[in-house]
Formats: C-alpha cells, sequence, structure tokens
C-alpha cells in the first residue's frame, strides 16, 4: 500500500422524536398514608385513559408500575408497599405554588445529547383521570449537584414551560387500598427545551402546578419487592424546601433513598469528520 494512501470516515448519527396553579391548604413535603385520606375515591370518569408510552431515544429514570393491570377498571398501579415493607409514602411534593421542588440526575452519553423535551410524572389526590396539570418549572443544573456546587445552566424558578399532558393509564395505591382510584398519575411535558448538552451527568429539578388543591405530588420510583426502585447505581433524588437540599427518603422505612421518575427525549449529537492517514 502507498504511504500516501488515505482513508476517510464519515459518521453521522441522528434522531429525534417528540411526545407527547392552586396552592395546598397547607404545605407538606410528601403525601404519607399515616395522615393522608386513602380509603376514599372519586367518581369514575367516562373518559378513556390516555396511555402514555416513551418513544425512541430517550432516557428513563425508572418504573413506576408495580402491577399490571391492577388498578382501577384494568388499568395498572403503582403500589406503595405499605405491609410487606412498611413503607409509607406515597408521593413528594413539587407545588409551583409553594417552595418545595424535587431533582435527579441523568447522564448524557458521549459525545452528547440534544434534548427536545422532559417529562415528569405526578398527581393531585381525588382528580379524574382528566389531567389537572398546567404548570410545569424546570431547570438543568451541571457541574456537580444543587447541593454539591453545580450551576443552572438552563431554565429558572418562574418561567412555566408546560408543553402537555395525559393520563399515563398508572394508579398509585397501597396494599390496604387496592385498586383505588383517587390519584390517577398524569405525565407533563415541557415544552421545546432544544438545547445541546456534552457528554456527562447533569441534574434536573421542577415544581407540577394544577387545578385542584392538592400537591401536585410526585411518586418514588417502584419495584416490587423493593424499598428503593430501580436506581442505578444508587437512589439519590432530592427536594427543595425552600432553605436546603435533603435527601428525598420513605417515611417510614428507614434512611430509604427514593428517585422520581423522568424521561428525557434526546437526539445524540452526530460525531464529527474523523481523518486519518496510514503510512
Amino acid at each position: 500500500m502507498s504511504r500516501n494512501s488515505r482513508l476517510a470516515a464519515l459518521v453521522v448519527a441522528a434522531a429525534a422524536f417528540q411526545t407527547l396553579s392552586a396552592a395546598p391548604a397547607r404545605a407538606q413535603a410528601s403525601e404519607d398514608i399515616r395522615t393522608a385520606d386513602i380509603h376514599g375515591s372519586v367518581p369514575e370518569s367516562r373518559k378513556p385513559a390516555v396511555i402514555f408510552h416513551a418513544p425512541n431515544d430517550t432516557f428513563d429514570n425508572g418504573a413506576l408500575i408495580t402491577h399490571p393491570g391492577g388498578g382501577p377498571g384494568g388499568a395498572d398501579a403503582s403500589r406503595l408497599q405499605s405491609t410487606s415493607l412498611g413503607m409509607t409514602t406515597l408521593g413528594y411534593t413539587a407545588s409551583s405554588a409553594g417552595a418545595f421542588r424535587l431533582a435527579d440526575d441523568f447522564t448524557a452519553t458521549a459525545p452528547g445529547w440534544t434534548v427536545n423535551t422532559i417529562t415528569f410524572f405526578g398527581y393531585q389526590t381525588g382528580s379524574t383521570t382528566t389531567s389537572t396539570f398546567n404548570t410545569l418549572r424546570l431547570q438543568i443544573w451541571g457541574n456537580g449537584a444543587p447541593n454539591a456546587g453545580g450551576a443552572v445552566i438552563y431554565g429558572d424558578t418562574t418561567t412555566n414551560r408546560f408543553g402537555s399532558t395525559a393520563f399515563t393509564n398508572i394508579y398509585r395505591d397501597t396494599e390496604t387500598t387496592v385498586a383505588n382510584n383517587q390519584r390517577p398519575i398524569m405525565a407533563t411535558t415541557s415544552a421545546a427545551i432544544a438545547l445541546t448538552f456534552g457528554a456527562g451527568t447533569y441534574w434536573v429539578d421542577y415544581q407540577l402546578g394544577g387545578s385542584l388543591a392538592s400537591g401536585p405530588f410526585s411518586p418514588p420510583t417502584t419495584i416490587l419487592g423493593q424499598t428503593s426502585g430501580s436506581c442505578s447505581p444508587n437512589c439519590n433524588a432530592l427536594q427543595w424546601s425552600g432553605t436546603a437540599w435533603a435527601a428525598v427518603d420513605d417515611g417510614l422505612a428507614g434512611v430509604q433513598a427514593q428517585d422520581v421518575r423522568f424521561i428525557v427525549d434526546y437526539a445524540p449529537s452526530p460525531v464529527e469528520l474523523q481523518t486519518f492517514q496510514i503510512d
């Protein structure tokens, strides 16, 4: 082979899919079965469920469904394991009507991602399957967690970045209130973000708002038989109280760290042309 032979390679990767505030009576960091009304019910909505499916090119922070088909009317259930594991927290407050915010992390793989939208999950106790959500505020942090030197690189605490919302076909219930219909979980998706991030770990924090007085609350990621759900390498969600960030833990099961589910819809960044010479 000639010393001047050259080989050029071009790899281009691109894909994109896009998917898809009333104050609480008193501020609370979570909805706990020791204080919440978990036995009530709401009238069944006649509106068909809109089932949320994540598209391709997504990062999904964890599972919610513990009992497929185990909810009201054959919907899915995200069941708090209140008897078998002694857990007490149905959901964590992230209300745009107050100070509470939730945060969790994601890692963009090399060479980077263009983030299209982010979807968050929550409920307002007592709602029907018609979503009540109308507000989403979010921030994305780089260079560390919000409580460990991170800095906001996108968003703020005041702008409503709400895009769309729909019923997920999942209900949050407990082992003592199987198929209770008070807490239908909604997916709330941001408006277009269209921002490119280099490879690395980022944190997103958010607040939700809706037309009911309850919450809003976000359920933790949940796996049957586990106190901390689907976390790799570990559960590490945070909650802002208005004065400080603290770990999101279950109320009764000791220091059992939790995650909250969110889905990042993204397009991988293109790989640049690489030219090299073979001697």
